[in-house]
């Protein structure tokens, strides 16, 4: 079969646009990651093709070295982002001991899709776009990586900004846009765009603020650098975004680094794996161990371990003790190493929240609201636990304040929204938020069924109940109770209401 030219193309309700690096489920964006994008492109290039294994793992990973279970995971991750095809089946068969073939009817789309602009913030806004590796070695991705995440950080905590959450800014990675366009996706004013080349204890950054309003460059600088002043050089770009949007001003109390690059190495590369299956979730277990036998005193690997451990429990189905306890500790830590870490904040105040010590949850969110205004995960987080609180005004609000933050949000942001639909009693929205999060998390499901329900349609409900507890065969809402941090009797009644309704096991 002839290759499909073009970049644009549909499926059921999806749009793919392999040129710009997005996928879309009924004009929503989805997060489907970079790797799930390549391979999705080269599926509906090819449709009906069988590609094999070697060509799917080029096509994913250019060529770079990589084991065959990578490919099987994201293969599953596409598989389950997906959901059922039309008739039932799936999306991507496999041809045993040969590949995979997209099974889907596609269409070809022409011209580009564009994109609503969003309104410009009252403050100078800034997204800060992932760097490029100009290093010969595909494995310093993850440094350049990690250097525009921790830029995005920096500049969050300025309290005079408004910063573009890390996720939204990386869904242009690889991506050749005009800057303008960028900014106007993400309704900000200023770009700032980099490249980083690692090599023999040396790094070599390149750095330029751009005003996407006309394309001018208000500050660029070259810095060729010893590796182990890597964090001065970010303090010191940091500097210079803030002098040149906001003028001088204090600056926020200082974090806490890394002392040892590895340790360093290691973290970037695991808070990309954590959220995306149980078999990432392992992998970065392993990475952020490393990290804190190597660097005991680094905030930020220990709590992205806490926070591993946390999901863990709650979302990949493991038992509850010791990793709810081992959590709490290791997120204590994080805080005691590095107060004014505001991520190291709300994920404590999270897992407080878990443990019904709602006082000092409440503080710690308020801590790192302090800390960083910018946060999104903090928002939603907070929205999150404000719902089982009952209270859904504030939930709803803090929620679409972390949409703003993260025009591209990832999945479990539509859950959070949706349960606070939910809890409003706007059924209907709730419906359409909740099949928005692609991945189906167990929540999602347990939501829009009871949501389904309330609205009457109890076929759809109870068809929505199977397909969980295929997944989930010893559900039951009294577990689910036990175990969700509500304080909130009406809120409470109401979800379980929903459950019982939609034939959710007792």
């Amino acid at each position: 079969m002839r290759r499909m030219q073009g970049s644009r193309f549909a499926f059921g309700p999806y749009v793919l646009d392999s040129a710009a690096g997005t996928l879309q489920r009924n004009d929503v964006p989805v997060s489907a990651g970079y790797r799930g994008i390549k391979l999705l492109a080269a599926f509906v290039e090819r449709p009906g093709e069988i590609l094999t294994k070697t060509e799917l793992m080029d096509a994913a990973w250019q060529g770079t070295a990589v084991e065959e279970g990578n490919l099987t995971v994201q293969i599953a991750q596409l598989r389950k982002l997906l959901g059922p095809a039309a008739d039932g089946g799936e999306w991507i068969a496999t041809v045993p001991r040969v590949g995979y073939r997209f099974t889907g009817a596609i269409e070809q789309l022409g011209g580009a899709a564009v994109r609503k602009a969003l309104p410009l913030p009252d403050k100078p806004s800034i997204a800060v776009l992932p760097f490029v590796n100009l290093s010969n070695d595909p494995e310093q991705d993850s440094f350049a990586d990690g250097l525009a995440e921790d830029l995005t950080t920096d500049l969050s905590r300025i309290s005079g900004l408004f910063v573009i959450a890390r996720n939204s800014a990386f869904a242009y990675k690889g991506k050749a846009m005009d800057v303008r366009d960028i900014a106007r996706e993400l309704g900000v004013r200023y770009l700032l765009e980099g490249s980083a080349r690692r090599a023999a204890g040396r790094v070599r950054i390149n750095a330029q603020l751009v005003d996407a309003a006309n394309g001018d460059h208000l500050w660029a600088e070259r810095f060729d650098r010893s590796l182990e002043d890597i964090f001065a050089v970010q303090d010191e770009v940091t500097a210079k975004i803030v002098e040149a949007l906001l003028g001088r001003l204090r600056a926020p109390p200082p974090r806490n680094r890394p002392k040892n690059l590895e340790a360093y190495d290691l973290c970037v590369r695991a808070r990309k794996l954590i959220d995306d299956s149980p078999q990432t979730a392992r992998e970065a277990h392993l990475m952020l161990t490393r990290a804190v036998s190597l660097d005991p005193d680094y905030a930020e690997a220990y709590r992205w371990l806490a926070m591993n451990h946390w999901m863990g429990w709650v979302h990949w189905g493991q038992p509850i003790e010791p990793a709810r306890s081992i959590a709490l500790e290791l997120a204590h830590k994080a805080v005691t190493i590095d107060p004014n870490d505001a991520g190291c904040r709300w994920v404590l105040a999270n897992l407080l929240a878990y443990e019904r010590r709602f006082d000092e949850a409440d503080a710690e969110f308020a801590k790192a609201i302090e800390l960083d205004p910018n946060e999104a995960d903090t928002w939603a987080t907070m929205s999150d636990i404000e719902v089982l609180a009952g209270r859904v005004n504030e939930s709803l609000e803090h929620i679409r304040k972390a949409f703003r933050l993260n025009p591209f949000p990832p999945s479990w942001y539509f859950l959070t929204l949706g349960q606070a639909q939910y809890a409003a009693g706007d059924y209907e929205a709730a419906v359409e938020t909740l099949r928005r999060d692609e991945t189906y998390r167990t929540s999602s499901r347990r939501f829009l069924a009871a949501s389904l329900a309330q609205l009457g349609r109890l076929d759809e409900a109870r068809a929505e109940v199977d397909l969980f507890l295929v997944s989930n065969p010893h559900f039951s809402t009294g577990y689910w109770v036990a175990t969700e941090p509500f304080r909130d009797d009406a809120t409470l009644a109401h979800f379980v209401d929903g459950f019982r309704k939609a034939g959710l096991p007792d």
